[in-house]
């Protein structure tokens, strides 16, 4: 949003009636989809100091930047954390399967999906965003390469309810993946137990712009991350697993 706006902000200073236009600005009453942005768009384009063309690139060098930026606005975490992140996980990893007492016994809903018929995984999500200030979530969003402080909560963690824990975080332009046994989550030095009073064998993990790359070692491709559980799977220790 910020490129956006200094993109549009550069055009706007070539009119002549640059400073009118921004007084109106000021004064502008939004209501979607009308806002800021389509009325400084549709002045530069009847001044025809945008062309079509050149709008149509704007547009769609904007829309790569912020491809993902739609998963900042899912406000209920638990649609967004169960419904969308592991709808996404069973997209690129489709061997997943929702297990259920015939297939475990043990089963109570404390894992999230099963592969091979073994592997407990638990599948754990959340989006970068500006950690400065106090906005709605799609406005803190935060690109890959932004060099703003972001925070994560990868929160409610429980290691010895399954065997891999799979972390998807979401930016505007990217969606990045880590794959970790449990036991490497658990042992983990910014890993916090006791995430909530009472809450035995629970805890949390921040993420931010200061640690990620403590964990770089776990990151894998989208590609690669059917291969990645199954390989986190043979380091965990083996009184861990079940049975």
């Amino acid at each position: 949003m910020d490129k956006l706006h200094q993109e549009l902000d550069h055009l706007l200073e070539t009119l002549p009636d640059a400073e009118q236009i921004r007084s109106r600005l000021d004064a502008l009453v939004s209501v979607y989809p009308f806002n800021d942005y389509e009325f400084i768009i549709s002045h530069l384009l009847a001044k025809d100091v945008l062309s079509l063309d050149e709008y149509l690139e704007l547009r769609d060098n904007y829309i790569a930047r912020n491809m993902y930026l739609y998963i900042f606005e899912i406000s209920a975490p638990r649609t967004f954390g169960e419904a969308w992140a592991q709808g996404h996980l069973k997209e690129l990893v489709p061997e997943l399967v929702k297990s259920t007492k015939k297939l475990d016994p043990n089963y109570s809903g404390q894992y999230d999906f099963l592969l091979d018929g073994k592997v407990r995984i638990e599948v754990k999500a959340s989006r970068a965003v500006d950690a400065s200030i106090e906005a709605p979530l799609y406005v803190k969003a935060l690109s890959s390469d932004s060099t703003k402080p972001f925070w994560m909560n990868f929160q409610q963690i429980k290691p010895a309810c399954c065997d891999v824990i799979v972390w998807i975080a979401a930016w505007r332009d990217v969606i990045r993946y880590w794959v970790l046994s449990s036991h490497e989550v658990e042992t983990h030095p910014d890993y916090s137990k006791g995430q909530h009073r009472g809450n035995v064998g629970e805890g949390q993990l921040h993420v931010t712009h200061e640690n990620i790359g403590k964990f770089d070692s776990f990151q894998v491709q989208p590609n690669k991350l059917a291969q990645a559980i199954r390989e986190a799977y043979t380091r965990q220790p083996a009184a861990k697993k079940p049975g």
